[in-house]
């Protein structure tokens, strides 16, 4: 409990301070100040706009699904805890380390669609309706070509465990994957519903979305399974592609963090610069383009690997794994 105590307050904080972060970036790209009254460098901000958040009333709109209005946030957000528990196995704070981590991931991911669904369909509007279908559209189309690539990179070190690709990434064949970070990256972005893809949450169309009829705290937890999931996903980023196994310890912590920080970096700065695109662009690229890149280099890396076992152990291991595959 107190681990899990600690977690919970672990996002929190970064939560906020994310937040704070994203204002400092987007306020030096549009050069303003950005915010600073409050504490050395605004730092008491975030916590000033939660408990502002917070004491706000809590509306609720006629004829809403009560149950499932206060289902859907919360769902989000317990979501998104739960999927912090086993994506810290590099430096030892592991709750759990399964031997079907990657799997785990992958469930975690599908089960948002739920939270999107129930929050915009019972709040009884025709704007958070359709938001929720939009949300629902982008992440299936998404989450098969991300799928697409848990399933190449498990292919190639033989292993779901997240542990076990920290340790494939030892081998010097594994920069071959690399150019997958690209697509990975991108599918990171959809499914966090970040700039260019936030078509679930385009205020100019959809008034806010799917959550347009929450308020206080039932928004927060909108808001912290937001960010959350971009915390997240740029963690599994790390541990996916750009884990280095040259810094352990305190030194490996450290170089952790700034790796984090970098592509968090880069989430905020890609909002700052792009526009988002039309929905049906949004859908050609992720069915027409991405997925079907993932799926030739799925292929292609078990070919390879096909190839490698043949010349290695005359082809008996090879056959046996392709038909494990």
């Amino acid at each position: 409990m107190v681990l899990i105590l600690i977690v919970c307050l672990f996002l929190i904080l970064a939560v906020a301070y994310l937040t704070l972060f994203e204002r400092k970036v987007l306020a030096a790209v549009q050069r303003r100040r950005g915010p600073n009254k409050l504490g050395i460098f605004g730092l008491l901000q975030p916590l000033l706009d939660a408990f502002k958040l917070i004491l706000k009333e809590v509306s609720f709109p006629s004829r809403i699904n009560f149950l499932l209005f206060l289902i859907g946030p919360m769902l989000m957000l317990f979501l998104n805890l739960i999927g912090w528990v086993i994506v810290i196995p590099k430096f030892g704070w592991v709750f759990v380390d399964l031997n079907l981590g990657t799997l785990y991931i992958i469930c975690v991911m599908a089960l948002n669609l739920y939270g999107f669904i129930s929050s915009g369909w019972a709040s009884n509007s025709k704007y958070s309706f359709l938001g929720s279908l939009r949300a629902a559209a982008q992440m299936l189309g998404y989450e098969l070509m991300m799928t697409t690539i848990f399933v190449t990179v498990i292919v190639w070190v033989g292993s779901f465990s997240i542990s076990s690709i920290l340790c494939a990434q030892y081998d010097s064949k594994f920069f071959l994957l690399w150019p997958l970070f690209i697509l990975f990256y991108l599918g990171a972005l959809a499914e966090t519903a970040r700039v260019p893809f936030d078509l679930p949450e385009a205020e100019s169309e959809l008034v806010a979305g799917y959550n347009v009829e929450y308020s206080s705290i039932t928004f927060a937890f909108f808001f912290l399974a937001e960010y959350g999931n971009i915390i997240l996903s740029s963690n599994l980023i790390i541990y996916y592609f750009l884990s280095s196994p040259l810094f352990m310890g305190m030194a490996g912590l450290i170089w952790f963090l700034c790796k984090l920080v970098i592509i968090l970096y880069w989430f905020i700065l890609i909002r700052a610069t792009l526009p988002r695109f039309r929905f049906d662009q949004l859908m050609s690229l992720g069915w027409l383009c991405f997925l079907p890149l993932a799926m030739i280099s799925s292929l292609l890396s078990v070919s390879l690997i096909f190839i490698w076992l043949s010349f290695l152990n005359n082809g008996i291991d090879a056959i046996v794994y392709m038909g494990l595959f």
